[in-house]
């Protein structure tokens, strides 16, 4: 096996690997696309996340209010 098929193989891979990554980049993009970001809304998991967490911290405390500060 001489340099050059080496560097062949080497440069092969390497537009296999950029090419698999294009390729993921536009399904993202599409699949962003398709499936926007949703605004304003509560996420009712993230809620209940939320309010397990404070139970097991706090046993017998209320949750009067949660704010998401950006």
């Amino acid at each position: 096996m001489g340099s050059s098929d080496l560097l062949l193989i080497c440069i092969s891979a390497f537009t296999a690997v950029f090419v698999l990554l294009l390729a993921l980049a536009l399904v993202m993009r599409g699949l962003m696309a398709v499936f926007p970001v949703k605004t304003g809304l509560t996420d009712t998991a993230m809620l209940a996340a939320v309010a397990a967490a404070v139970s097991a911290a706090y046993p017998g405390a209320r949750i009067s209010k949660i704010e998401e500060t950006k």
